[in-house]
C-alpha cells in the first residue's frame, strides 16, 4: 500500500518499523518540528530518526491544519491511507479526506474507554487490570471513530515506559495484520458504545506531585503511571524528591492515626509513609542533582527519623511556572 505515517514519540515507532519491514511504501513521514532542548541542542522526534535513516522523505509542519504547502504534498502523493500514531496535532477534515481509504489510528486502550491524549498513564492511574491497542478509521471526533481490530493484555506490575513498549509492539504486529482487509474491502467496521466511553487529558509536570492524603494503592499506580515522565515527587526541606518506585504495604488498607505524610518508619527495606488510607513504603527515589537509588542508598547520606512530616501540599508556583514568567 502506499501510506503516508504521522506519528512523534518512541510509541509510535515500531509502528512505523512494522510496515517498513511489511513492504509498504512510506512516501511522508509527517511529525513535530524539531525542538530546542538539552541546553539549546536541537532534537529530533523518535519517528523523524528513524524516517531520515530509512531514507523516508519527512515533514514537520508547526501546524497541519494550517500549512497548505504541506497538505498539497500529501495530495500530490496520493495514498491509499495515512497511518496516525500519537502524532501531536488534530487532523482536520481536509486532510482525512485525502487518502483514498481513509486515516486510520493506533490507538494506546480499548476504545470507548480512555480516549485522548494519555490513555496508557490513565489505564495504570485508574487501576485496570488489563488494556490494549485498538485499530480505527478516524473521523473528525476525538478518537470516536469506526472500531476494526483490538487486541488486549495485563498491566500487572508494569510503569508507564514497560507498558508503552509492549503497546506499541502489539500495535504494530495488528496494524500489519489488519491492512490487508481495509486494502481488499472485506475489513468489519464497529460503532463505538458511547454510552462506555471515557476520556483522558495531557499530563502535566504538575500531575506528578505526590499526595499523601489519598489511598497508598492509588499514590502507588500515580508512581507507576508517571515514570518515566513527569515522574512524581514531593516537597521536603524545600527540595523536590522524586520517587520511581513503591508499594503499599499490605494489610494496611484502612486508615491509620498519623497525619497523612508522617514517615513512620524509615530502614533498609524502604521509607514508610502513612497516607489518608493506608501506609505506602517508598523503595526507589532520586535527590536533586544524583541519580536514582535505592531508599537504603538515600538514606545513607540524609537523616528522615519516624515522625517526620514530608510536605503535604503542592508549592503555590512551580518552578517551571517562575521560568516561564522570567522568560
Amino acid at each position: 500500500m502506499r501510506l503516508i505515517f504521522m506519528g512523534t514519540p518512541d510509541f509510535a515507532v515500531p509502528v512505523l518499523q512494522a510496515l517498513i519491514d511489511a513492504g509498504h511504501e512510506i512516501g511522508f513521514a509527517v511529525t513535530q518540528p524539531d525542538r530546542r532542548r538539552n541546553r539549546g541542542r536541537v532534537t529530533f522526534s523518535p519517528v523523524k530518526e528513524l524516517a531520515v535513516s530509512r531514507g523516508i522523505p519527512v515533514l514537520q509542519p508547526e501546524r497541519l491544519s494550517k500549512d497548505e504547502a504541506a497538505k498539497q504534498s500529501l495530495r500530490d502523493y496520493a495514498p491509499d491511507a495515512v497511518i496516525v500514531v500519537a502524532y501531536g496535532q488534530i487532523l482536520k477534515q481536509d486532510v482525512l479526506d485525502i487518502p483514498k481509504l481513509g486515516c486510520f489510528n493506533v490507538h494506546g486502550s480499548i476504545l470507548p474507554k480512555l480516549r485522548g491524549a494519555s490513555p496508557i498513564q490513565h489505564a495504570i492511574l485508574e487501576g485496570f487490570s488489563t488494556t490494549g491497542v485498538t485499530i480505527m478509521k478516524m473521523g473528525p471526533g476525538l478518537d470516536d471513530g469506526d472500531m476494526i481490530a483490538t487486541a488486549e493484555t495485563e498491566i500487572g506490575g508494569m510503569d508507564c515506559e514497560q507498558l508503552s513498549e509492549k503497546l506499541s509492539h502489539m500495535g504494530a504486529e495488528l496494524l500489519v495484520r489488519t491492512l490487508p482487509s481495509i486494502a481488499e474491502g472485506t475489513a468489519v467496521y464497529t460503532k463505538q458504545n458511547e454510552a462506555e466511553a471515557t476520556t483522558c487529558g495531557k499530563i502535566t509536570k504538575k500531575d506528578g506531585f505526590v499526595d499523601f492524603t489519598d489511598c497508598a494503592r492509588d499514590i502507588g499506580c500515580r508512581i507507576r503511571a508517571f515514570d518515566p515522565w513527569p515522574g512524581c515527587w514531593l516537597e521536603h526541606d524545600g527540595k523536590r524528591i522524586k520517587i520511581w518506585k513503591a508499594e503499599c504495604m499490605p494489610g494496611t488498607e484502612v486508615s491509620v492515626k498519623q497525619a497523612p505524610g508522617t514517615v513512620m518508619d524509615a530502614s533498609v527495606s524502604g521509607i514508610d509513609v502513612a497516607c489518608g488510607e493506608g501506609i505506602l513504603r517508598i523503595t526507589e527515589l532520586q535527590a536533586p542533582g544524583k541519580k536514582r537509588m535505592a531508599a537504603a542508598d538515600y538514606l545513607r547520606g540524609h537523616r528522615v527519623p519516624a515522625g517526620t512530616m514530608l510536605r503535604p501540599e503542592p508549592p503555590e508556583e512551580m518552578p517551571e511556572d517562575r521560568k516561564k514568567q522570567n522568560e
